[in-house]
């Protein structure tokens, strides 16, 4: 709409070959698809040839008839509604009957060319206009599909704005090959793996590739909803991915082995700890203060119960595995860490820093010095 009204406001000429946008392309009883044009600059005269923007490529065609709709009391009946005219001036509104218009686009410019050797400027400029607005590009991105170009337009400015990357921007109902486009960026970009449809259908064919793809399709004729709906989508799929991170870190723990609880000397050594910091699963390797590698927790148990996390100031008991012996490898009062590996305290302190309290982030510096690694913590 904004297109529109900046042309119809720069050129508001009355000779000349016309030129206009097409408003809504319409199949009509007996005359076959025409286009509601409106003219913003120039003549369109019955006979003209002219060149408007289409699905695949610019149409050309030569005007049948111009027809402007009839005052009321001339209708006779239903079908009775057209004036048919041999011109019109800008700026008006006109019904464009012509053969060849299956493929026009709403949206699109229609501009007469009066002299032929002007052909060729004309189709690339209309190809240039048209090709401005429906792109396709190797960036990881949504796929955008509309009804119509200004509805394209105005939802790439509006996910411009919203900083959310288009791949690519199409007119016509979302099909099969939206689904493969859209899941190419899956792998890299997973929030970007959608389709963004609006006020147009969605294929039987593009809804089994999306499912087998796992691709979401937003669609509804709202645009702010469709937009809506893919952020909330977005917001979710980006909570989940970083609860599976951080599921996946190690993260930082110290323990101290309490004096009088050891259970077991070896294999595998059984021992009571209290957490001092952070927290420990199973499956924690552990190290000394002077960096030795200690084995692994095998289990935890808390009043004779088995857990999978014991946290800061928790007394429990764990089992150790590694060929670890209480009196020659530990003994009581000694004070084990959680041996992070760096590239998990890297991902740990750069990405999710908001994440770890302060005790943890001194366990992390107490590591890093012990086994001379992040010293930028």
């Amino acid at each position: 709409l904004r297109r529109r009204q900046r042309q119809m406001c720069i050129r508001d000429r009355s000779e000349g070959p016309g030129r206009g946008v097409v408003l809504e392309v319409r199949e009509e009883p007996g005359l076959g698809h025409t286009i509601d044009v409106i003219l913003y600059d120039g003549i369109l005269r019955r006979g003209d040839l002219i060149v408007v923007g289409g699905l695949k490529a610019p149409i050309t065609t030569r005007v049948r008839a111009l027809l402007l709709p009839k005052p009321l009391h001339e209708m006779r009946d239903p079908e009775d509604r057209f004036l048919s005219v041999e011109s019109v001036v800008a700026a008006a509104g006109v019904k464009v009957v012509a053969q060849g218009l299956d493929d026009a686009l709403a949206g699109a410019p229609v501009v007469a060319v009066w002299d032929e050797e002007q052909l060729g400027s004309v189709l690339k400029e209309v190809s240039e206009e048209v090709g401005a607005l429906r792109f396709s590009r190797d960036v990881d991105g949504v796929v955008l599909k509309a009804d119509t170009l200004g509805s394209l337009e105005a939802l790439t400015d509006y996910l411009r704005r919203e900083g959310i990357p288009v791949r690519l921007a199409d007119i016509g109902p979302v099909i099969k090959g939206d689904g493969v486009e859209a899941s190419l960026v899956k792998i890299k970009s997973p929030e970007h793996a959608a389709v963004l449809a609006f006020n147009v259908k969605v294929t039987p064919e593009a809804e089994a590739e999306a499912r087998s793809h796992g691709i979401k399709i937003f669609a509804s004729n709202i645009v702010y909803h469709v937009v809506e709906e893919y952020q909330k989508w977005v917001k979710k799929l980006q909570e989940e991915m970083k609860r599976k991170e951080l599921s996946q870190l190690i993260w930082p723990g110290k323990i101290r082995i309490l004096p009088g609880f050891i259970f077991r000397r070896s294999e595998p050594a059984i021992v009571g700890v209290e957490v001092l910091a952070g927290k420990i699963k199973p499956g924690y390797p552990l190290v000394r203060e002077d960096g030795a590698k200690m084995g692994s927790i095998m289990q935890i148990q808390d009043r004779g119960q088995s857990i999978q996390e014991a946290t800061q100031g928790m007394k429990v008991a764990i089992s150790i595995k590694g060929h670890i012996m209480v009196g020659r490898h530990i003994d009581e009062g000694d004070i084990l860490y959680v041996a992070v590996p760096e590239q998990h305290a890297r991902t740990l302190v750069t990405k999710y820093r908001s994440e770890l309290n302060t005790d943890e982030l001194e366990v992390l510096r107490d590591l890093s010095r012990k086994l001379k690694w992040l010293r930028a913590i």
